[in-house]
């Protein structure tokens, strides 16, 4: 009998596996170097130049999350009549709390009304006021820099590691003086920072750390949950966020009398007490808030470990894509909450440019984008308050004048302009695994058709 010949294409027909996924699987290491897209076939032609989208007729999974369960609990809410936190000391938010604080590992929790009022709430309870600086990403939502500006403290922008879009901490310690107060990192995309080289900057020089951990919920770092390693740690629970209530946010945190601070400055300067002891805002969660979230809580921790696992997937699956690279993680990251899933892009090596790419793989239905379009260092609100009365007050001119010609910060630069590709991973990411093989399918199918986009 002659021997059955194999070729790539009746592998793939044979099997039903994507071309990219038996790429993947490695079963083709041995067999002659031709192209997947020509496994394959006409399927491969790219959806951008007339032919099929790996994603026809699919939907990615939907965002929020909306059951019966959080349903029910916001009827009840509203036909209880108690719709803000005073009104009842077991009412929806003051049952969140604990429960969330739980959940994290932390001893104690205290809900706000957004992710930008909880990291307001920590400046204010750490004292930190006009003329004093805090050192924080550029690579952020604004609601960062905005907690800082609120205190009339000043953001101080250092620039990144390129592979990891995180605070780089040779950057962070150059730009310590004696006006510094505190670091407040980023756990972008929902990936833990370079924590144990900020958390020794921060025993150094005597500095308090507050974790913008906004994107950033269940993520462990070095046998710890991020927002419980810095002095206090702030989440998001506004409607892109992976636990979400339209708006929201919480505190958490170890230290009871910190804590304390952060509940009083929240509560317009009122401790539990009643007292009147501080100068403080509203920024209370509302029971409505509360609703949303206890109607999901349960299942929280389940979808983050899908998102995370599915990451992992497509991290081993599109980590030897010529020219894409997942983000960088160190050294004793166990997991992460992939509000967005990125990857660093290199144009000269993929063979096309960034935006080339994007316009591909969106064609194929995958959604990626390249995320914050452009440094907080170069957006307007640098020259409108420096030029406020209150800045030139407790800054000298000189202060000013040195902190503006420092917003030079190449690598933030480089990755909001040309390296880095990301797509929302609080929905998508929920998917199944053949979604997953769909992503990891188009990115291959772009990249093997990637001559063919040159003249787009």
């Amino acid at each position: 009998m002659k021997k059955q010949t194999w070729s790539r294409r009746r592998f793939i027909e044979q099997t039903g596996l994507g071309a990219a996924a038996a790429l993947g699987s490695g079963v083709f290491a041995s067999w002659p170097n031709h192209s997947v897209a020509a496994a394959s076939g006409d399927a491969e032609k790219l959806a951008l130049l007339g032919g099929k989208s790996i994603r026809y007729q699919k939907t990615w999974p939907k965002w929020p999350h909306i059951d019966d369960k959080l349903v029910n609990k916001v009827v009840e809410t509203t036909k209880s009549g108690i719709w803000s936190r005073i009104q009842s000391a077991k009412g929806t938010v003051a049952t969140f709390e604990p429960l969330f604080a739980k959940l994290i590992g932390s001893e104690y929790c205290v809900a706000t009304g957004s992710g930008t009022q909880a990291l307001s709430t920590c400046v204010e309870a750490l004292n930190i006021g006009p003329g004093d600086e805090v050192i924080t990403s550029p690579y952020t939502d604004f609601g960062t820099i905005s907690a800082i500006l609120t205190s009339r403290a000043l953001p101080v922008l250092v620039d990144l590691d390129p592979d990891s879009f995180q605070l780089d901490p040779d950057e962070v310690e150059k730009h310590i003086n004696s006006n510094t107060k505190a670091i407040m990192p980023v756990h972008i995309m929902g990936l833990p920072a370079n924590m144990e080289r900020i958390m020794s900057l921060a025993k150094k020089h005597g500095l308090a750390v507050i974790e913008d951990a906004c994107q950033a919920p269940f993520s462990r770092y070095q046998g710890k949950a991020v927002g419980l390693i810095g002095d206090l740690g702030c989440f998001s629970f506004q409607a892109s966020k992976a636990i979400a209530c339209g708006e929201g946010g919480a505190v958490v945190g170890n230290n009871q009398a910190l804590m304390e601070e952060c509940f009083t400055v929240q509560n317009r300067g009122a401790s539990r007490a009643g007292k009147n002891e501080r100068i403080g805002p509203k920024y209370r969660m509302n029971e409505f808030e509360g609703a949303v979230l206890l109607g999901q809580l349960d299942d929280a921790k389940t979808r983050f470990e899908i998102r995370d696992a599915n990451a992992k997937y497509l991290s081993e699956k599109l980590k030897d894509i010529p020219g894409l690279t997942p983000q960088k993680q160190y050294e004793g990251t166990e997991s992460g909450s992939y509000y967005n899933y990125a990857m660093k892009f290199d144009d000269q090596t993929f063979g096309i440019d960034r935006s080339t790419f994007l316009k591909a793989i969106q064609a194929e239905g995958v959604p990626f984008t390249s995320y914050i379009r452009e440094g907080l260092h170069r957006a307007p609100w640098v020259d409108t308050i420096l030029k406020q009365p209150v800045y030139k007050r407790f800054y000298s001119e000189q202060r000013l004048r040195t902190y503006r010609d420092e917003l030079v910060l190449p690598n933030c630069d480089e990755i909001t302009d040309r390296t880095l590709v990301a797509f929302w991973g609080s929905g998508v990411l929920l998917g199944s695994k053949d979604d997953m093989n769909d992503i990891v399918n188009a990115v291959t199918k772009v990249y093997e058709n990637r001559d063919h986009l040159r003249k787009v």
